[in-house]
Order: structure tokens, then C-alpha cells, then sequence
């Protein structure tokens, strides 16, 4: 089996492992909270998410609850939360203005994305992880999106993956292309840096 096959069969191991605890709904709750955590006295005003799929973790009820705070503390700039719309010329993202309720449409991939909004550059942004290791590594779906994009945004946001505990990786070795996150966060804490 080579590479590439490797990764395919771990990442189809990891996504059934994830669909299928027992504890997830409890798992995203104490997710949720070290998310809370960790934005408090971040300079970010704006944040680029995502929608969850397969099973991942939601970071948007968090994210909600962080655009709200910046409300009720009156900051000079208001805070904003983006979420990806795929180039499918470049194959990358951009990243549109999001908020509860807002018109959403189904993407190439049957994603949901903001409908008619504006695109905005997240000084912030959180990446699903399938898997995730040491060094800031994570494993995706393999399509390249996140790094393709990290590679073309100026100025390069702080990039911070979200994973259960279940996702982590003893063993993985990244290879050549594969972009390191800034930090990593799980349902006990923060993964990365440690």
C-alpha cells in the first residue's frame, strides 16, 4: 500500500471513529468551552470557520457567542466571522461574512456557504482536523484546500485546527507540502503548542 493509500484508508478510519462515539455531543460541549477559553483576550476581529461536516467539531455556536461578547463590550472594530467558499478554478478558499440566519446556499460539494455576502480576510482561522499530530500537523480530507490557500493569503492568518482527543496521531509524519497549524485544540485543551 502506498502513501497516498495509507492516508485514504486512516483518514476513512478516523471520519467512522468520529461518527460514531458514544460521548461526541459531550466531547463538542467541552470543545466549545476550551474554544471560549482561548479566544478570550485575542486581538482578532475577524475569524475564518467552517461548517461542519461528517461528524466534525462545531465551532460556530462558540464563534457566535465571541461575535456577541465583542458586542456587548463595544469594541472600536466589530467582530466578524467568515466562512469558506471553495475557488473551484484555483482550488482554494475564500472566505464570506457569516451570521446566524444569514442566506445560505449548497457549494460544488453540497456544503453549505454564505449566500450574497461579502468576502472578508480572517486574521483568525480554524481548520477541521480528521487527525491531527505533534508539530502542528494536521490530516484533512486531502483535496489540499487549506493549504493551497494558507500558502496565497497575505497577511497569513493564525491558524488554529479543532479535533476531538480521537483524532490524534502517535505517528504521522507530514509530508513535504503539508503547512503546520499555529495550535491545535481538542476537548481537553490545547494540543499544540505544548
Amino acid at each position: 500500500m502506498d502513501k497516498s493509500d495509507e492516508k485514504a484508508a486512516l483518514r476513512k478510519a478516523l471520519i467512522e471513529q468520529r461518527l460514531n462515539m458514544p460521548d461526541r455531543l459531550q466531547r463538542a460541549d467541552d470543545l466549545q468551552q476550551v474554544m471560549r477559553i482561548w479566544l478570550i483576550g485575542r486581538p482578532d476581529a475577524v475569524i475564518g470557520a467552517y461548517w461542519p461536516i461528517k461528524g466534525e467539531f462545531d465551532p460556530l455556536p462558540a464563534l457566535h457567542r465571541w461575535k456577541e461578547d465583542g458586542e456587548l463590550i463595544d469594541e472600536p472594530q466589530p467582530r466578524r466571522i467568515g466562512l469558506p467558499v471553495v475557488d473551484k478554478v484555483h482550488k482554494t478558499l475564500t472566505f464570506w461574512a457569516w451570521y446566524p440566519g444569514c442566506p445560505m446556499e449548497e457549494d460544488a460539494y453540497g456544503i453549505p456557504k454564505p449566500k450574497d455576502t461579502e468576502v472578508i480576510v480572517p486574521t483568525l482561522l480554524f481548520v477541521p482536523c480528521v487527525g491531527y499530530s505533534a508539530g502542528g500537523y494536521r490530516l484533512g480530507y486531502g483535496g489540499g484546500f487549506y493549504d493551497r490557500t494558507l500558502a496565497t493569503l497575505q497577511p497569513k492568518p493564525f491558524t488554529v485546527g479543532l479535533g476531538f482527543t480521537q483524532g490524534y496521531l502517535d505517528e504521522f509524519e507530514p509530508e513535504p507540502h503539508d503547512v503546520p497549524l499555529d495550535a491545535i485544540l481538542n476537548d481537553n485543551g490545547v494540543v499544540w503548542p505544548v
